[in-house]
C-alpha cells in the first residue's frame, strides 16, 4: 500500500488481511489515479479550476449553490474540523442528516480535511447510532439540529468524548456560526489514493450491519465506471432522487456523479411519489435515482406532471419487477435503467441502458468489472444455470474488523449474496437473494418470481414472499401483501391472488399462505427486510 497521509491509522490498521481482499484490478485507462489523491479535491477544486465555478452545483427549494459557493462552504467546514474541533488526519466523523445542500457540504468537507466519513441514515435510533459510534471509534459528529435528540442519547450510551456540532440552526454554537469564523480557503489534506475515506455501514437487511471501508480512489472509480459507460452523464444533467446520501446509492447518484462531470444535483428530504414528480418538473431534472417501489407508485401519477426534461430513470436497491418496468414505460415512455450494486462494492456494477436493455434481466457487467455465476464448488457455471453472483473490479469488499469478510470474498471474487443466472450473451438474470430461495417439497422456488406475479394483480400495491416452515413440505411459499386503496383484505381475495399466481407461473409456485399487512418492513435505505417477516408470529 501507498504511504498513508493519516496520523491516526485506525482505519488502515483494521482493514482485513491482504489475503482476504478481493482482486481489485483497475483495467481501464480512466481508472489509473495518482498515488497521492484527495477525492473531494478532485471532485470540487478541480472542477472549479476547470471553469465550473459559476455553474449550479446543488439545488433545494430553499437555496441553490454554485460550484464556487459549495467549495467555500466545504473549505470553511474543513477548517472547523481540523482547527477548533481538534481533529487529526484519519479521525472518523459521523455524519447524520436528511438530504440537503449542507449535508453534501459536510460530507465533502470531511473527505477534504483528510478525515474518514461515517455516514448514517437520518431515521436511525440511538441504539443503531451507538453501533456505528463504537465500531468506527468515531471522534466527532456533524448532525442536523432536528435530529439532535437521538444523537445525544447515542453519545451518552457510548460515552463518546469527541465533539458534536449541529447544523441547520441559527444558534451561536451551530456549525453555520462556527463556519463563519473560519478562512474561506482550505488546502486539501495530503492523502494516499488507498487511504480509507468512507466507512459505510450496510443497511442491515439481516439485522446485523457491517462497516464497509472504501478508499479515495474508490470514490473516483465509481464515478468513472457506471456514469461514464452506462448513464453517459454530461455537464447539462440535473440529478434528482430519493436515496439518502448516507446510502452509497444516494451518495454516488446524488452527489459524486454530478460533481464528476460538472452537473447539478437536487437534494430534497422526505420525498413522496407525488412530490418527487413535482420536483422533477420544477427543477427540470434529467436523471432520476430511486427504488422500484417509487417507480411503481409514481407511474399512475405521472401524467399529471411535465416530465419532458427527464431522460433517464435509474433503479437499484432491490430487484426490479418486470411489471413495474412495464408500468413506468407505459406511463412515461422511458425504459428504466436497472442496476445491481452493493455497499461492499460502493455502487452499481451490472446494468444496461437504452437499446441494451432486456426486460427481466438486470444487465451486463459494466466496463471495468467482471461478473460470473459460481456453483457450490466455487467454479463458474455455464450459461443458464443458477448460482451465486460473483463480481470483481476496481472496488471491492473490505469489512471493518469483521469475520464475515471470509464469507463475502472467495478466491478473489466478491459474493454478493444474490442468486443469478447468466445467458449466452452475458446478461445476468436475477432469481433471489441466496437466502431467499425457497425449497418446497423438493422444488426450488425464487421468491421474486412469485412477487412479480402477484404485482401484476390490480389489488396488490406491494408484496413480499418468504419460505415458511411446514412439517409436510419443509417450507411453503408465504406471501405478505399490501393492498391498493379500494381493496379490502378477505379470504376470498387471498384465494383470488393464489389463483392468479397459478395462472401466471408454474402452479407449484403459488403462495399456500397469504397474509395482508398495512406496510412491509424496510430498512432506512428502503430495502425489504425479509428476515423480519420470517420471524413474525404465525397467523
Amino acid at each position: 500500500m501507498i504511504a498513508t497521509g493519516y496520523t491516526d491509522t485506525f482505519a488502515r490498521d483494521n482493514l482485513p488481511p491482504g489475503e482476504l481482499w478481493p482482486d481489485m484490478a483497475a483495467t481501464l485507462p480512466e481508472l489509473q489515479y495518482p498515488d497521492r489523491l484527495n477525492c473531494a479535491a478532485a471532485l470540487l477544486d478541480e472542477m472549479v479550476a476547470q471553469g465550473f465555478g459559476e455553474r449550479p452545483a446543488i439545488h433545494s427549494y430553499q437555496e441553490s449553490w454554485t460550484y464556487a459557493e459549495l467549495l467555500e462552504k466545504v473549505d470553511r467546514i474543513a477548517h472547523a474540523l481540523r482547527g477548533p474541533l481538534g481533529l487529526e488526519a484519519g479521525n472518523r466523523v459521523l455524519l447524520r442528516g436528511a438530504n440537503s445542500p449542507m449535508m453534501a457540504a459536510c460530507a465533502l468537507a470531511v473527505l477534504k480535511a483528510g478525515c474518514v466519513l461515517v455516514p448514517t441514515m437520518p431515521l436511525l435510533r440511538a441504539k443503531e447510532l451507538s453501533t456505528a459510534l463504537t465500531k468506527a471509534k468515531v471522534n466527532a459528529v456533524l448532525c442536523a439540529a432536528a435530529l439532535s435528540e437521538e444523537m445525544e442519547l447515542a453519545r451518552g450510551q457510548t460515552a463518546m468524548a469527541g465533539p458534536a456540532v449541529y447544523f441547520g440552526s441559527d444558534g451561536a454554537d451551530s456549525l453555520e456560526a462556527l463556519m463563519q469564523q473560519q478562512p474561506s480557503s482550505f488546502k486539501a489534506a495530503d492523502t494516499a489514493a488507498d487511504d480509507v475515506c468512507i466507512i459505510g455501514f450496510t443497511s442491515g437487511t439481516t439485522g446485523v450491519p457491517k462497516g464497509t471501508m472504501h478508499f479515495h480512489r474508490d470514490v473516483l472509480a465509481i464515478c468513472d465506471c457506471f456514469p461514464r459507460s452506462t448513464l453517459r452523464t454530461k455537464a447539462s444533467d440535473v440529478f434528482i432522487g430519493t436515496p439518502p446520501l448516507a446510502f452509497t446509492f444516494g451518495l454516488g447518484g446524488l452527489l459524486l456523479f454530478p460533481l464528476r462531470v460538472g452537473a447539478a444535483a437536487v437534494l430534497l428530504d422526505r420525498l413522496t411519489p407525488d412530490l418527487l414528480l413535482k420536483a422533477i418538473q420544477d427543477f427540470r431534472a434529467t436523471i432520476c435515482f430511486t427504488a422500484p417501489t417509487f417507480y411503481r407508485l409514481m407511474a399512475p401519477l405521472a401524467q399529471a406532471y411535465d416530465l419532458s426534461s427527464l431522460q433517464k430513470a435509474v433503479s437499484a436497491g432491490e430487484a426490479l419487477p418486470t411489471a413495474t418496468r412495464t408500468l413506468w414505460r407505459e406511463s412515461t415512455g422511458l425504459e428504466i435503467i436497472d442496476g445491481i450494486g452493493a455497499t461492499e462494492m460502493l455502487h452499481i456494477f451490472i446494468s444496461a441502458a437504452g437499446e441494451e436493455v432486456r426486460p427481466g434481466a438486470t444487465g451486463k457487467a459494466i466496463p471495468g468489472y467482471q461478473a460470473c455465476v459460481l456453483g457450490p464448488d466455487g467454479k463458474p457455471l455455464p450459461p443458464g444455470e443458477v448460482g451465486q453472483l460473483a463480481v470483481k473490479g476496481p472496488t471491492g469488499c473490505r469489512y471493518l474488523d469483521d469475520a464475515r469478510q471470509e464469507q463475502y470474498v472467495r478466491n478473489g471474487w466478491n459474493l454478493t449474496g444474490d442468486a443469478y443466472r447468466m445467458d449466452q450473451d452475458g446478461y445476468f438474470w436475477y432469481h433471489a437473494r441466496t437466502d431467499d430461495m425457497i425449497i418446497s417439497a423438493g422444488y426450488n422456488i425464487a421468491a421474486p418470481e412469485v412477487e412479480d406475479a402477484l404485482m401484476c394483480h390490480p389489488a396488490v400495491a406491494e408484496c413480499a414472499v418468504v419460505g415458511w416452515p411446514d412439517e409436510e413440505r419443509g417450507q411453503i411459499v408465504k406471501a405478505f401483501v399490501v393492498l391498493r386503496q379500494g381493496h379490502d383484505a378477505s379470504a376470498e381475495l387471498a384465494r383470488a391472488l393464489q389463483e392468479h399466481v397459478k395462472q401466471t407461473v408454474a402452479p407449484y409456485k403459488y403462495p399456500r399462505a397469504v397474509e395482508f399487512l398495512a406496510a412491509l418492513p424496510r430498512t432506512q435505505s428502503g430495502k425489504l427486510q425479509r428476515h423480519v417477516l420470517r420471524s413474525a408470529p404465525a397467523k
